[in-house]
C-alpha cells in the first residue's frame, strides 16, 4: 500500500508529485527486504507539505540516526539504511539532471549508499552469487569481475546508437526492458543493485520524456527484482529459459497505464507457462506497425476487445460484451496489452482505482476497430 495515498488526490500537483517520489523511494527498499521507519514517514510528510526542503529532511534522518539509542535499535533491522537511502533516492529523482553514462550509473550507487557501505560508488573486485526465492535457491550467473567495466561501456554504447523513433509503445517498452535487464545482470557493486538500476531506470525513462507511475515502484518494487531474475536465469536441462515477459508487464505498468497483475508468485520456476510477451520474436519485428502486431496469435485478443468495446465501459461492461468470466484472463489476454499497445486508456487517468473508473479506445484504436476478428 502506498504510505502517502492521501495526497494522491491533493490539489497541489507539487505535493503529488513529491508524495510519488518518497512512495517510489521507500517502497525500493523491500527489494532488500528492508522497511523504514514512522520517523521517516513524518519526515517525508513535512516535506511533501513543503514544511522542510528535501535537503533538510536528509539532515534530518542523518541526526536522528546519530543518536545512539536509536543507532543501537536500528543496527539491528538495518532500518537506518532503510531510511537514508530513501531519502537520497527521493533527493535523486527530484532533480532534474541526467548523464546516461557508466559513471553517472556508478555515481548514483555512490551517493545512496555513502557511509553505509564501504564499496558505495565502487565497482566490486570478486565474484558473486545470490541465492533466490524464485529460482527455488538458485542463483542468476553476474558478470565476472574482470569484465564490470568492459561489459558497463557495451551496454551503454550500444543503447546510444539505439533509435526509439518509429518504435511502438510495446516494442519500445521491451526494447527498454531489455536494456534494463541486461545492465542489472552486470551486477557492477557488491551490494545495492537493484535500487540503483531502479533510479538510474526512472532517471532514464525521465530524460526520454515518458511520466512515471511512481505507485508502481511504490508497491511492486519486490516484483521489479524477481522480474529482473527470471530475464537472466538459464536451466536449460529443466526447460527453463530467460524471459522478459514479468520485466516488460513491469514496464506496461508503469509507462503505458497496463494493468497487468503483478504478483512475485507468478514468477515462481516452473509456473510460467503460456505468458506471451508484448512484441513478436526478434525476426517479426522489421513489422512494427501496430496493424500487424495484433493481427495475430496473442493480438487476436485485443482485435477481440477494439471490436466489443463501444463508448466508454467498465471492466465488467467489457467482460460481459466478451462473454468472459474469469477478470484476471481479461486483463491479462485483452486489457492491458490493448493499452500497452496505446489502443485503449481510462477515462479517468489520474484515479487509477476509482469504482467509476471506465475505459475508451483512443484514436489509434479507433483506427484499427474495424480491423476483421481473429477466429
Amino acid at each position: 500500500m502506498d504510505e502517502f495515498e492521501e495526497y494522491s488526490r491533493a490539489e497541489e500537483p507539487g505535493k503529488r508529485e513529491k508524495a510519488g517520489l518518497w512512495g517510489a523511494a521507500i517502497g525500493l527498499q523491500k527489494v532488500d527486504g528492508l522497511k523504514t521507519s514512522a520517523y521517516l514517514a513524518e519526515t517525508a510528510r513535512r516535506n511533501i507539505e513543503g514544511e522542510i526542503s528535501m535537503a533538510e529532511a536528509g539532515r534530518l534522518i542523518g541526526a536522528y540516526y546519530r543518536v545512539k539509542e536509536v543507532r543501537e535499535v536500528a543496527a539491528k533491522t538495518r532500518t537506518d539504511e532503510a531510511d537514508i537511502v530513501a531519502q537520497r533516492i527521493a533527493e535523486i529523482l527530484a532533480e532534474p539532471t541526467f548523464s546516461f553514462a557508466p559513471a553517472s550509473f556508478i555515481a548514483i550507487h555512490g551517493r545512496l549508499f555513502r557511509g553505509i557501505y564501504k564499496h558505495a560508488g565502487r565497482i566490486r573486485d570478486y565474484n558473486i552469487t545470490k541465492s533466490e526465492w524464485v529460482l527455488e535457491q538458485d542463483t542468476v550467473r553476474y558478470e565476472g569481475a574482470d569484465m564490470i567495466a568492459a561489459t558497463l561501456e557495451y551496454e551503454f554504447g550500444r543503447e546510444r546508437k539505439f533509435d526509439y523513433r518509429g518504435l511502438s509503445q510495446a516494442a519500445t517498452i521491451s526494447h527498454f526492458a531489455r536494456f534494463i535487464a541486461d545492465v542489472w545482470q552486470i551486477h557492477p557493486f557488491g551490494e545495492g543493485n537493484t535500487r540503483t538500476t531502479s533510479v538510474f531506470a526512472i532517471k532514464y525513462l525521465r530524460s526520454l520524456g515518458f511520466g512515471i507511475d511512481n505507485k508502481v515502484f511504490a508497491e511492486k518494487s519486490f516484483y521489479f527484482r524477481n522480474a529482473l531474475v527470471r530475464a537472466n536465469y538459464s536451466n536449460i536441462p529443466k526447460k527453463i529459459y530467460p524471459t522478459l515477459v514479468y520485466l516488460e508487464r513491469f514496464f506496461a505498468n508503469l509507462l503505458g497505464g497496463a494493468e497487468f497483475e503483478l504478483k512475485s508468485r507468478f514468477l515462481l520456476v516452473g509456473l510460467d507457462a503460456g505468458a506471451s510477451p508484448l512484441v513478436p520474436p526478434e525476426r517479426e519485428q522489421a513489422r512494427e506497425q501496430v496493424g500487424e502486431q495484433v493481427s495475430g496469435g496473442p493480438g487476436k485478443f485485443v482485435l477481440r476487445l477494439l471490436q466489443a468495446l463501444k463508448g466508454e465501459m467498465s471492466v465488467l461492461e467489457m467482460m460481459a460484451a466478451l462473454k468472459l468470466g474469469g477478470r484476471r484472463n481479461f486483463l491479462e489476454k485483452y486489457l492491458s496489452p490493448a493499452m500497452a499497445l496505446g489502443l485503449v486508456e481510462r477515462t479517468q487517468p489520474g484515479s487509477r482505482r476509482s469504482p467509476t473508473q471506465k475505459y475508451r479506445l483512443t484514436e489509434k484504436g479507433k483506427a484499427l476497430q474495424s480491423a476483421p476478428a481473429a477466429q
